[in-house]
Parts: C-alpha cells; structure tokens; sequence
C-alpha cells in the first residue's frame, strides 16, 4: 500500500461570484501542480458571472468540462468555446489578460481547473491557447472501469494510450477516470513523476486502505508508482500526473513566479499594458 498526503477541496468562489471548490497546491507536495479548482454550481446565478478579463503570467492552466460550456478569448487574440466533454488549454507564460464566459445549460456547469507550473527556463515564454472538442479526447477501457485521455501517456492496468494533448508545462498529465464497484485499477507514471488523484464522484481508495470520496485529494510521492486505486461502490476521479520541477515558487494571485522581484515586475507589467488587452 502506497502512502499518501490526504486534502480536502474547500469551498470559495472566484470570477463575477462563481462557487467553486478548491485546493490550493503552491508548496512542494503537489509539483507541478499548483491549484485545483472544481466548477460546479446548478443555479444559473451561481455561475453566469463568470470569469471576466484577468491576466496570469508563468504557468498553464487546463479546463475540462463535464457539464455547460466556456467561451475563450484573450488578449494574443484567441478564440473558442468548449462544452460538456469539452477541454481548453492556455499557456500564459510571459503575460496574458482572458476571460472564461459561461454558457447557460439545464445542468449547470460543472468541470475543472487547474494550474499546472511552468519551469524558470519557460515561464516567460510565448503565450498559447488551444480548445480541445469532446470527440477529440480518446477513451481507453480497462478491466474495471475506462479513462478519458486529456493529456500526456497514461498506463492504466493493461491498457494504455496518448492523451489529446501531448503533455502539460514540462511534464504533467491529465485523466478522466471511471472505476466500476468492487474494481482496482493499477496507475503506472514515468519514474520520478507524482500522482494526484481528485475524487468527485463516488469513493475510491488506495489498494486495501480507506476509501475517500467527493472532495478529496489523493496526493502520492514520486516514488510510488505503481499505484492501485479501488472502489467498492464505484468512482470517478481525476488523474494529475507532473514531473517535479524542484524549483522556487512565489505566488502572488494570477502571476507564478520563481522570485519576489519577478512578481513585482508582473504586477508592474500588467499595470503599464504590457500584457495587452481584450
């Protein structure tokens, strides 16, 4: 049985008055991983806000939609929208201003976001932006349940596929997982790479160990792949898979750094335009 650092999504909201629940991961425990943030709200005024225009700076962030749907644009002058399925990638890297506009949908919204950290070497790099359709993510079954490939290789008992993406920042991946009840499923990443499992459906576990439901994070060090993951009353999870990037991180809200003086100067950046705008 492989151990584990156990979290518990919080909620908060962020946007125009958007509910969400999050995980803030900015400490070396979740490496690459910076944030985790689930959307999920059936009231139309729960969500409709949105996420009006905002700029980051020196890391990626993935989008993936389980249910409604988002329109993109930022300030390099992309465009697109995804709905249920659906998943949008963006690179900030040296600078951008976005906005991630619901659209109305009798279910509500309900999807992902997270923030994957970019390395010193990159996090000044050319911003990016790409949508992912539903049909363009592929599906790979296993004994015991089936995953969603959103991005980088995944292993998955004696299954294994490409996800639509070829990976995320340096070396990170993404996974929709489903496991059947009374099903195990064993996770094999690259060596040296963390595993995080977010639980947002059902319950699921680690081998024999207790089970975690709605909510949690699964958080296992690099050096424990493979790991087995099972549900005795069935599940649904992300997989986040990264390379630790080792290196200095200093937050300040939407900008990622590796300095405080970087930091200023984002702030700095964004305040005199640099950053563009919508």
């Amino acid at each position: 049985m492989s151990k584990y650092r156990l979290s518990q999504a919080r909620p908060t909201q962020d946007g125009a008055g958007v509910k969400i629940r999050r995980i803030p991961a900015f400490t070396s425990g979740y490496d690459p991983l910076l944030m985790l943030d689930e959307l999920k709200a059936t009231a139309s005024e729960d969500y409709i806000g949105g996420f009006p225009p905002h700029p980051h700076r020196g890391f990626e962030t993935i989008t993936y939609l389980l249910a409604g749907g988002l329109n993109h644009r930022d300030s390099q002058g992309h465009e697109g929208g995804v709905s249920r399925g659906g998943a949008q990638w963006m690179r900030a890297g040296r600078g951008v201003i976005h906005s991630e506009m619901p659209l109305l949908d009798q279910a509500g919204l309900h999807g992902f976001q997270l923030w994957i950290n970019l390395p010193a070497a990159e996090k000044m790099s050319d911003p990016a932006y790409r949508d992912l359709q539903a049909e363009e993510i592929p599906t790979v079954e296993f004994t015991g349940g089936s995953a969603r490939l959103i991005a980088d290789h995944w292993q998955l008992g004696t299954a294994e596929g490409q996800g639509a993406l070829a990976t995320l920042g340096a070396g990170a991946g993404l996974a929709d997982v489903r496991l059947n009840a009374h099903s195990t499923v064993a996770v094999r990443v690259p060596t040296g790479y963390t595993l995080q499992v977010y639980v947002y459906e059902g319950e699921i576990g680690n081998e024999d160990d207790a089970t975690h439901g709605d909510g949690y994070l699964l958080s296992f060090p690099a050096s424990a792949s493979p790991i087995t993951l099972s549900s005795p009353t069935g599940g649904r999870a992300l997989l986040i898979s990264g390379r630790p990037l080792g290196e200095p991180i200093v937050h300040y809200g939407p900008f990622v750094m590796n300095t405080q003086a970087e930091i200023e100067q984002a702030m700095q950046d964004y305040q005199a335009g640099r950053l563009g705008a919508l």
